[in-house]
């Protein structure tokens, strides 16, 4: 109970201190939005780079397969670690939207003028709809990079103690299945991106 306490108490003086510069709870939001945004696209280019370096590691010579697992098991550390990113930086983007939606919903008692609360009524629940477009994007796309990275970790793992051309021929094996869930991935993330490009563009210079 004090963790929490202590917890909302942080992140009011963290909202306290960003409205002494200006910046308010949607303009938080937005550089979140764009956070996210930017960790997906750099977790789309390492799952693809990944891709390419398992894709030619069926191609080598056995001699030289150790310098191949080694690539492999740091593109793999590579890809965890923008998964992460991408997981904390949506986690972020939903704790501002709830104290933003919050805060907006209670502020609607203090209108004394109908037609400026139905303005922002109105203006509350677009914003939301969108909202929720973005953030089931963005979750639909983080859905899918568990699995690939399930795949590369069975790949790697595999690769480590069988460094030879029977291992080499059980990775072309599963190379379609990794090909196809990468094409997946990056289709997602791709749709992701493009709604958090539209939410960006609708909130800028909006008023509440």
């Amino acid at each position: 109970m004090f963790g929490m306490t202590f917890a909302m108490g942080c992140k009011s003086a963290y909202y306290s201190t960003m409205e002494t510069f200006g910046k308010h709870k949607r303009d938080i939001l937005v550089g979140r939005v764009e956070n996210a945004r930017d960790a997906q696209e750099s977790a789309k280019q390492q799952f693809q780079s990944a891709l390419e370096k398992f894709t030619s590691v069926v191609n080598v010579p056995s001699s030289d397969l150790q310098v191949k697992y080694d690539q492999l098991k740091s593109e793999l550390d590579s890809s965890e670690s923008k998964a992460n990113a991408v997981s904390k930086r949506i986690a972020d983007v939903e704790s501002v939207a709830d104290d933003l939606f919050e805060e907006w919903q209670g502020e609607f008692n203090q209108y004394s003028n109908k037609d400026l609360r139905r303005a922002s009524e109105q203006k509350y629940r677009q914003t939301q709809r969108r909202y929720d477009q973005l953030i089931s994007a963005m979750k639909q796309a983080e859905s899918k990079i568990e699995p690939v990275l399930a795949a590369f970790r069975d790949q790697v793992l595999f690769l480590k103690h069988n460094l030879n051309a029977q291992a080499i021929a059980s990775l072309q094996n599963e190379l379609v299945s990794i090909e196809s869930d990468v094409a997946i991935l990056i289709k997602e993330m791709d749709e992701s991106i493009a709604n958090a490009n539209s939410f960006i563009n609708s909130m800028a210079g909006g008023e509440r």
